[in-house]
């Protein structure tokens, strides 16, 4: 399951995606994730599908990495579903005791799987195709404003940066100390809940004992690079927009209009 969760990696690339600017795909992902909550039926949601699946293939990540990231979110993903199919309102199709099956449930219930699965995919290809380097230095471009009033800009982007660097880092270091721990003859697959949750002490503290001597060595390799902030920083790469930006940013914008235009009609 651990080897399942993707958030976090970057897949090096030469596409179109990938020399998308930073900034601009920042400000799409938010445009798209706002789309996705004013498309209100199978029109729209088919058209934003097309769009990342789109996306999914012009960048050149393998479906099959796609897939394996919402491994961990089939639950969230189930339970939603049945909440909607036997919670909502409408000409009932078939009972039994206080489950009601109705034909709006099972209309909102594809939807909201659908809205789901777009929503982590969406967002997921945003780390895909951007090295955190990139994330950084473009988050921090976007929120270069706040600096007026003294919010540390810098420093958030950056924390953010090193929090999805080290996602996968954690999870190996996981997953070792789980092999580690079933070695010495953990068990951590029998029992009821409480049993369940007390097995999982002797991973969870070397885990953050593994996390903290992490960020205090990076801490110090930061230290003896004098690392401070950006002050005085300059980038061995300057962010410019070009005519892949322009066009990627046109066909955006026309499949999100499109969307709301949709969503407002009811399709």
């Amino acid at each position: 399951m651990l080897r399942d969760i993707t958030i976090g990696q970057y897949f090096p690339g030469q596409s179109i995606v990938h020399r998308v600017d930073p900034r601009l795909k920042l400000v799409l992902v938010m445009a798209m994730i706002v789309t996705l909550f004013l498309a209100s039926g199978p029109v729209s949601y088919a058209i934003l599908a097309a769009y990342i699946l789109s996306v999914i293939y012009i960048s050149g990540i393998q479906p099959k990495m796609v897939v394996r990231g919402l491994k961990p979110v089939v639950f969230i993903v189930v339970f939603t579903a049945v909440l909607n199919l036997f919670y909502t309102p409408g000409n009932v199709l078939w009972s039994f005791g206080f489950l009601k099956l109705t034909d709006a449930g099972i209309r909102v219930a594809v939807l909201m799987v659908v809205r789901i699965l777009l929503l982590i995919i969406g967002t997921s290809m945003l780390t895909y195709t951007t090295s955190p380097i990139e994330l950084t230095d473009g988050l921090e471009r976007l929120l270069s404003p706040f600096k007026k009033i003294h919010l540390p800009v810098h420093e958030l982007a950056m924390m953010m940066s090193i929090a999805l660097r080290f996602i996968p880092t954690l999870i190996e270091e996981t997953e070792k100390i789980i092999a580690a721990q079933k070695a010495r003859g953990a068990d951590f697959e029998s029992g009821n809940l409480i049993q369940r949750a007390r097995a999982m002490v002797p991973i969870l503290v070397p885990l953050f004992i593994s996390a903290f001597r992490r960020a205090d060595e990076l801490a110090v390799a930061m230290e003896c690079r004098l690392y401070r902030g950006d002050v005085g920083r300059t980038r061995m790469k300057q962010m410019k927009f070009g005519r892949v930006d322009l066009g990627a940013g046109a066909v955006s914008v026309l499949v999100f209009t499109a969307v709301i235009v949709l969503g407002r009609m009811g399709w």
